[in-house]
């Protein structure tokens, strides 16, 4: 047997997992962009600059120089943060504070992912590689906000970034996780291989990039640690609730 991905079929409409497949949860973790609001919102491209015009202010760098550098620490370690303190020793709480200063009015609220997340029994709990203020900015604006237990955001995890395996199992201690009643809701396939390990559920936000996936130039190519594949969140969520609330 090889550990080649295997091909999934195509995802349905909603994105719909399988009924039933949920009701062992008590702990449901959500990443933050892109799965909990749509990726056509697109702030991350808000962020995006503003990660460049920072490395070009405190590297004395011109626009393209530090685009390139960007790109090479994200690449190379996961978030360009983690490249800018380990080489250049930048602080990260100002880098955060600074990034993060986004609008996010492209975001709708949605009260209908509430009402799903209320009914969902179990803790709620964010896991993103962003602030903790970002996450907080984002979940007032969807008008979720309480109905999360916490945020493990980039502080909490030590800078490490997702999919470094570390910081999950730091995730399951501090909260007292049982991963075997957990599932992990995420856009990017490649950060549920570890939640996998674990032994969670995964689920992956299929948002349409093939740089969601691990082999961009095979999209139909899904690995065998994402359980299910859904494209709507809130359709998703409202489903399960159905399932397993009340």
């Amino acid at each position: 047997m090889t550990n080649a991905p295997a091909a999934t079929p195509a995802t349905p409409p909603a994105g719909r997992s399988a009924p039933g497949a949920f009701g062992h949860v008590d702990t449901w973790i959500f990443d933050l962009d892109n799965t909990l609001y749509p990726a056509a919102c697109n702030l991350f491209a808000q962020v995006d600059v503003r990660i460049g015009a920072y490395i070009a202010q405190a590297l004395g760098l011109d626009a393209a120089a530090a685009k390139r550098l960007q790109k090479d620490y994200f690449r190379q370690y996961g978030t360009s943060l983690r490249g800018l303190m380990l080489n250049h020793g930048v602080r990260p709480e100002p880098f955060l504070d600074y990034v993060h200063d986004i609008d996010v009015s492209a975001i709708l609220p949605q009260p209908g992912m509430a009402d799903s997340l209320a009914a969902l029994p179990g803790r709620k709990i964010i896991y993103t590689n962003g602030s903790k203020g970002h996450a907080e900015n984002v979940m007032r604006r969807l008008g979720v906000a309480d109905h999360f237990h916490a945020v493990f955001d980039i502080v909490a995890a030590d800078f490490t970034p997702k999919p470094e395996a570390a910081p999950y199992t730091t995730l399951i201690q501090r909260h007292a996780i049982d991963p075997t009643r957990a599932v992990m809701v995420e856009d990017i396939a490649r950060n549920l291989e570890p939640a996998a390990a674990l032994g969670m559920a995964t689920v992956f936000v299929d948002t349409g990039s093939p740089f969601s996936l691990p082999n961009p130039e095979a999209p139909s190519q899904i690995p065998a640690y994402v359980q299910h594949r859904i494209t709507d969140v809130p359709a998703w969520l409202a489903q399960v609730a159905a399932e397993v609330g009340g």
